[in-house]
């Protein structure tokens, strides 16, 4: 197909909108999109971002996180946590995590909301 781009779309570049960079590995949002850098960049920089995938990222700190919760993105503090309001659906936790925890292990999925 000529206008195919980018078949499987499980990586995008992006802008990184954080004063101060991305270091590899750090998930990001840009408008509706959320990815996990694949390289250190600096703001306004292009990175590849994985849309797609299970990673390990930062969360909330004293938060335990059940297998299966939805998690969300909190762009001010740029970790995951489990609190909806104000904050980007990013997927699922995939293994608990213990309040102890400095990560939780998230596959990225644009989950519909509860019934739909």
């Amino acid at each position: 197909m000529r206008n195919c781009i980018r078949p499987d779309a499980r990586s995008i570049p992006m802008l990184v909108p954080y004063a101060g960079g991305i270091l590899s590995g750090q998930g990001m949002l840009v408008g509706a999109f959320f990815g996990v850098a694949a390289s250190d960049a600096a703001q306004n920089a292009s990175v590849e971002c994985e849309t797609r995938g299970e990673f390990e990222l930062t969360k909330e700190p004293a938060l335990a996180i059940t297998q299966g919760a939805r998690v969300f993105w909190d762009n001010t503090n740029r970790r995951i946590t489990t609190t909806a309001t104000g904050n980007y659906q990013v997927g699922l936790c995939t293994v608990a995590a213990l309040a102890a925890d400095a990560t939780v292990r998230v596959m990225l999925a644009r989950v519909p909301a509860s019934g739909a």
